[in-house]
C-alpha cells in the first residue's frame, strides 16, 4: 500500500456532480482530490451518455434535413451517403474536447485527479486500486457522486451485440436494419431519433399508455404524433417478455395488454432507465445508508448517514440529470465551507432532444389537479410564430401554467426547435418567482421562436384574477 495523503475533501466520480464539486472546492481553497475509474473525465455524461447522444443527435438530424428538408427550401441533393465511421469519429472528437476541457478546470483549480476504483475505508479513508496497485488517502469530508448505470430488464440480459445498452448505442459499427426500443423514456426517444434518421426501422415499446412519462400529457401526445410522422413505430401499453437470440435475429415476445404477440429485429436496445452506481463503494463498512432501490440516503445539506460523507447526483436519486447534479455538487460543497447552498427542485429543466426539442420546468397540468392548485394555462402554436414559419419547423405549442390567484408562474412546457435554450427564460423565471404578466411584459426579439413563449403567457395572464 502506497504512502497516506491528507486532503480537505476527497470526490469520489468525476461527472457532472463530482468535477463541478472539485473544481468549487478548489476556488473555495479546500485541498480537494477528484478519484474516477475512466481514463478521462467527465463521468457516463461526457463520455457515453449526454454528450455523444448529442452529438449523434445532430449529426443524424443534418441527414434528416437533407432528405425531407432541403427541397423545402430549394435546395436539391441527392440521396444522401451516410458515412457512419466519420460521424462516429466526429462525435469521438466532440468527446475528447470537453473531457480535455474538464481537466484543464480540475488542474485550474489545483485539484488532483486520481484514476483508479474508490472505496470508502471507514469514514475518513478512500482506498484507490488501479492495475493492481493500491493507495489509501483521506479527508476530512467525502463526496460520492459515482452516478448511474443502465438497468436491465429480466429476460433481456445485455451482451453487447444483439441486446444492447444505451452506451453500446452509442458506437454501432453499423446501421441496425431493425431496432426494437424497449422504453419510451428520453434515452429510448433519442436513440430511436438517432437510428431512425439513419435509416433503421425503429420500434419503441413502452409499458404505459404514453411516451416520456413524466412530461406533460399534452406535451407527450404531440411528441408521439410527431415522431411517428417521422417513421417510429410505437407499441403502448406493451411489456417485452422474453427475447430468443437465432441466427443473427432477435425474435422478441411482446405482451399488450395481455394480447401476445412476437417481432423480429436485429438488435434490441433496452432503455428502460438507470440504476444508480452505489455497489461495492464500501457504503456498509462506513455506515452510510441506502433505500431498497440502491440510491443513498441524504439530508437537505447532501449529508449521508455518515456526517462527513456527503452524496450527489444520480447516487441520490431523481431526476437524474447532469445539471441537477452538477447543482447538488456545487451547494454541497458550499454548505462543507460554511457558505449556504441550495438546489432548488421547483426549478429543474428537463429536455428531450428528439427534433422538435421537448423541454419543462416546472410543475404539470397534472400535478396541478392532483394538487388542487387552482391554475391558468395558456397555449400558443408555433403557427403563429414568424421564426418558426420561416424554418418551415411549425410543428409544436409552448405551454404557461400559472397560480389563478397570485399569477405566479408554476410550470413551461415547450415542444419546439430550441426548446433547450428557450427553456432556460423559464427557469428564471420560476427560481425568481415571476408571473406570467413579467414574461408577457418583457421585450422579446421578432422574429424567434422565444416569442411564442411570450404569447402563451399572454394568453395565460388573461384568466387570472388580475386581467382585464
Amino acid at each position: 500500500m502506497g504512502e497516506q495523503s491528507r486532503y480537505d475533501l476527497i470526490v469520489i466520480g468525476a461527472g457532472p456532480g463530482g468535477y463541478v464539486a472539485a473544481a468549487r472546492a478548489g476556488q473555495l481553497g479546500m485541498k480537494t482530490a477528484c478519484v474516477d475509474k475512466f481514463d478521462r473525465p467527465g463521468g457516463v455524461c461526457l463520455n457515453y451518455g449526454c454528450i455523444p447522444s448529442k452529438a449523434l443527435l445532430d449529426s443524424s438530424e443534418h441527414a434528416a434535413q437533407a432528405v425531407n428538408s432541403f427541397k423545402n427550401h430549394g435546395i436539391r441533393v441527392g440521396k444522401p451517403e451516410i458515412d457512419l465511421k466519420t460521424m462516429m469519429g466526429r462525435k469521438d472528437e466532440v468527446v475528447r474536447a470537453l473531457t480535455d476541457n474538464v481537466e484543464n478546470l480540475l488542474k485550474a483549480n489545483n485539484v488532483e485527479i486520481i484514476k483508479g476504483t474508490a472505496a470508502l475505508q471507514g469514514e475518513s479513508a478512500v482506498r484507490v486500486e488501479k492495475n493492481g496497485q493500491a493507495q489509501t488517502i483521506e479527508a476530512k469530508n467525502i463526496l460520492l457522486a459515482t452516478g448511474s448505470s443502465p438497468a436491465g430488464v429480466k429476460g433481456l440480459a445485455f451482451d453487447g451485440q444483439f441486446i444492447v445498452n444505451s452506451t453500446d448505442a452509442l458506437a454501432f459499427d453499423k446501421i441496425p436494419k431493425s431496432l426494437l426500443i424497449v422504453g419510451g423514456g428520453y434515452i429510448g426517444l433519442e436513440l430511436g431519433s438517432v437510428w431512425s434518421r439513419l435509416g433503421s426501422k425503429v420500434t419503441v415499446a413502452e409499458m404505459t399508455d404514453r411516451i416520456a412519462g413524466t412530461a406533460d400529457s399534452q406535451l407527450s401526445r404531440r411528441l408521439l404524433r410527431i415522431l411517428k410522422s417521422q417513421g417510429i413505430e410505437f407499441k403502448l401499453k406493451t411489456r417485452v417478455t422474453g427475447a430468443d437470440v437465432r441466427k443473427k435475429t432477435v425474435k422478441v415476445t411482446l405482451d399488450t395488454d395481455g394480447e401476445k404477440s412476437e417481432q423480429v429485429c436485429e438488435t434490441v436496445l433496452v432503455a428502460v432507465g438507470r440504476r444508480p452506481l452505489s455497489e461495492d463503494l464500501g457504503l456498509e463498512d462506513a455506515g452510510v445508508e441506502t433505500d431498497s432501490n440502491g440510491f443513498v440516503k441524504v439530508d437537505a445539506n447532501f449529508r449521508t448517514t455518515v456526517g462527513n460523507i456527503y452524496a450527489v447526483g444520480d447516487l441520490i436519486g431523481q431526476p437524474m440529470l447532469a445539471h441537477k447534479a452538477s447543482a447538488e455538487g456545487r451547494a454541497a460543497v458550499e454548505i462543507m465551507a460554511g457558505k449556504p447552498g441550495e438546489v432548488n427542485y421547483d426549478a429543474v429543466p428537463m429536455v428531450i432532444y428528439t427534433f422538435p426539442e421537448a423541454a419543462s420546468v416546472g410543475k404539470t397540468e397534472e400535478q396541478l389537479k392532483q394538487q388542487g392548485i387552482d391554475y391558468c394555462t395558456g397555449t400558443f402554436p408555433l403557427t403563429g410564430a414568424g421564426r418558426a414559419r420561416c424554418m418551415g419547423e411549425t410543428e409544436g405549442m409552448v405551454k404557461v401554467l400559472s397560480h389563478k390567484k397570485t399569477d405566479r408562474v408554476l410550470g413551461v412546457h415547450i415542444l419546439s426547435p430550441r426548446a433547450s435554450d428557450m427553456i432556460a427564460e423559464a427557469v428564471f423565471a420560476i427560481e425568481f418567482g415571476a408571473s406570467s404578466e413579467d414574461i408577457g411584459r418583457i421585450m422579446h426579439g421578432h422574429p424567434t421562436f422565444a416569442e411564442a413563449l411570450q404569447e402563451a403567457a399572454l394568453v395565460t395572464r388573461q384568466c387570472s384574477i388580475y386581467s382585464g
